[in-house]
């Protein structure tokens, strides 16, 4: 089962993308883009303009200056709902589950941009048996699920939208180890249904062992971009991170 086409076709591009609040410069001139079927890493510390990215591509954020485009239409300007109902997700950082509603309830709602009844519930089907947990808990409130499960809510939430891109912002965040490799293994199986993503992450081990391609962000400006192979061997991991002599190998296991 593959969600969409294979790989290739120009999806979303980012073009000198600034975004100022008051006297900070919180992105400085940020280009990037993503061809349908990658998974394109965007990794840095707090503070380096990864959800500031975000941020502005969902509508959130309004840039002072640039560009962004999403199969040839531009993004700027639209409110959110508008950018999601163009097939674009966002599973944002925290995961924002409502935790007093039912686990199926929490789906549901991914779906509320969707007027096709029995369209909504073939994926609900599909996304319960991708995640067997949620369909487990189906009926039992999301305040109960682990902090894993809840991203797997998440995620399901987002894909019910049936989006031709996922956002992924910082997943890992907050999840212990043994979780943080079981949200990466359940990328990598959206990865082989040919799910379009950005994975937004400080995890820079994990993120570039799953990506295609990825930018390093430091202080609000690409610092390098390149394949994950290229990235491992060439960006400079120690300045982006910390800023000091020693702390290369600390990078790579994305300190919080």
């Amino acid at each position: 089962m593959r969600l969409i086409p294979p790989r290739g076709r120009f999806m979303l591009r980012v073009d000198d993308l600034h975004v100022r609040f008051g006297a900070i410069a919180a992105l400085r001139g940020v280009s990037l883009h993503i061809n349908q079927g990658e998974i394109v890493g965007l990794i840095g510390v707090n503070g380096a303009g990864k959800s500031t990215t975000i941020g502005s591509i969902i509508g959130i954020v309004r840039p002072s200056q640039g560009s962004i485009s999403f199969e040839n239409g531009s993004l700027l300007g639209l409110a959110p709902e508008a950018i999601i109902r163009r097939g674009i997700a966002p599973v944002m950082e925290g995961r924002r589950i409502f935790p007093a509603l039912t686990v199926g309830e929490n789906l549901r709602l991914g779906a509320a941009i969707r007027r096709d009844p029995a369209g909504i519930q073939e994926d609900l089907d599909r996304w319960c048996a991708f995640f067997p947990i949620l369909g487990e808990r189906y009926h039992q409130s999301a305040g109960n699920l682990s902090g894993g499960q809840q991203q797997m809510l998440a995620i399901g939430r987002a894909l019910m939208s049936r989006p031709r891109l996922l956002l992924l912002d910082e997943p890992s965040l907050g999840l212990a180890p043994k979780l943080v490799a079981e949200v990466f293994a359940l990328i990598g199986q959206l990865r082989e249904l040919g799910m379009t993503m950005l994975l937004v992450e400080q995890n820079v081990r994990m993120t570039l062992n799953m990506v295609d391609r990825a930018y390093l962000l430091n202080t609000g400006a690409v610092e390098f971009t390149g394949t994950a192979a290229e990235m491992r061997q060439h960006a400079d991991f120690e300045r982006a991170y910390l800023g000091g002599a020693g702390a290369a190998a600390a990078a790579t296991d994305a300190p919080r």
